[in-house]
């Protein structure tokens, strides 16, 4: 049985459409936008991922039995609030950034049109999976700048909610990691799996070589080992006495790693294992990984500070009304003006603007007249059409997209000391 999302939301979006039922507002159309209004953690740049778990996720808010029982029992809506739940389906359009693109402040990543009864339902649920994938995918991308062309294997599962981890190695497989340890995250997303063994199937056995001996011999001498349990040069010599010079990987998890890689290269280049790829794991984040650049590593494990957006685990996205229909049945745009948290009232476009040799992104350009600027890139794609997903597209097509889209920045979006968005938002 598919398991409804409608109650994945906060009370309040319930009480607000009894509320809006009762005086008829609750009918009238209306437009919502997903906006962030800067980067947290001084971040130069934004990544969107989410998008594809928002549209699986609407598919399946609805409001069935067991969900309006608990609503009755615990007196949550009125009766007649209860009915409109009961027959529930979106039927409005949803528009947004594309999976895989940057975006800075103000950059309406996602925009929601329907009534407002519709729409606002849908906040807590989109938001809770926008804020939490962005956040991943940001911290991703940078890690995987600072790695360079070395690849990096997702492993923090064991840190963080078991299903917030399977998103995050949907997220940072977008960003550009190279695999997740994570097997749901495989089987539900495509991503690539790997992983071989942990310093316990070491100490299980009765030696470091028997545990070396069975690993070979069950997965084959192009696996990886893991040599620091107890004394690393004595490790790397037996693993390469019993796999040869075809040893896959050695991985190193604790120490020195930088110190430790370079005196693990020299002996395997002096037992003739030229061949064996290093791993290194051990709390990393995109400022160790990069403090390694000049060490003789080849691959890179991330967990901890993956799941945990290293320091920033949401991307601060809000979603605010920004139009809504009038009594005569004109469309009119409004905004808060709240100390601290304004917004920009009007239904938004977005467009890339690129310099003039078209080599690197140069401005985020916001309008509210809806005309396309010249040379502009427009940025917001139709996801959903009359309540019908019709932007669903490929983790793969999301993974190739980023890796564009970060080549077109300006270099100094890559620095990983903190500053502000790597290009402008103007607004016209």
């Amino acid at each position: 049985m598919t398991m409804s999302t409608a109650l994945l939301t906060d009370h309040y979006e319930l009480t607000m459409l009894q509320a809006g039922l009762r005086s008829g507002a609750a009918r009238r159309q209306a437009v919502f936008e997903v906006f962030a209004r800067h980067l947290p953690g001084g971040r130069r740049y934004g990544v969107v991922a989410g998008t594809g778990r928002v549209l699986d996720e609407l598919e399946r808010f609805r409001f069935g039995e067991e969900e309006l029982t608990y609503l009755r029992e615990n007196q949550v809506v009125d009766a007649p609030t209860l009915e409109f739940l009961a027959d529930f389906r979106f039927s409005g359009n949803v528009y947004g950034y594309a999976e895989g693109d940057t975006y800075f402040p103000a950059s309406p990543i996602m925009v929601v049109e329907g009534t407002f009864a519709e729409a606002v339902l849908l906040e807590t649920l989109i938001l809770s999976i926008l804020n939490h994938d962005c956040a991943i995918a940001s911290a991703a991308s940078r890690m995987v700048n600072a790695a360079g062309t070395r690849p990096i294997i997702e492993m923090g599962s064991r840190r963080t909610h078991e299903w917030a981890a399977v998103a995050a190695a949907r997220a940072a497989y977008i960003a550009g990691f190279a695999s997740t340890s994570n097997l749901m995250a495989g089987h539900r997303y495509g991503v690539p799996t790997a992983g071989t063994a942990a310093h316990s199937f070491i100490l299980l056995h009765d030696s470091e070589q028997a545990a070396f001996e069975a690993q070979v011999a069950s997965l084959g001498e192009t696996t990886t080992l893991l040599v620091d349990t107890y004394d690393v040069p004595a490790a790397v010599r037996t693993a390469v006495e019993l796999a040869g010079g075809g040893l896959g990987a050695v991985r190193i998890d604790s120490g020195d790693l930088a110190a430790a890689a370079q005196a693990v290269r020299e002996q395997l280049d002096a037992l003739g294992a030229f061949s064996t790829r290093i791993l290194v794991t051990s709390d990393l984040d995109e400022y160790a990984i990069a403090a390694l650049a000049a060490a003789p590593v080849d691959a890179y494990g991330v967990g901890t500070s993956l799941v945990t957006g290293s320091g920033v685990p949401t991307a601060a996205l809000v979603y605010k009304l920004v139009a809504r229909e009038d009594a005569t049945g004109t469309m009119r745009p409004v905004a808060k003006r709240s100390v601290g948290k304004p917004s920009r009232g009007g239904r938004k476009r977005a467009f890339r603007m690129l310099d003039e040799a078209g080599a690197y992104a140069d401005t985020e350009l916001i309008t509210i007249s809806g005309d396309a600027p010249d040379g502009g890139v427009p940025l917001l794609r139709e996801l959903v059409r009359d309540g019908a997903v019709v932007g669903r597209e490929p983790l793969t097509a999301a993974r190739d997209r980023h890796r564009e889209a970060v080549a077109l920045l300006p270099q100094d979006a890559l620095h990983l000391g903190r500053g502000y968005a790597a290009i402008p938002t103007e607004f016209a």
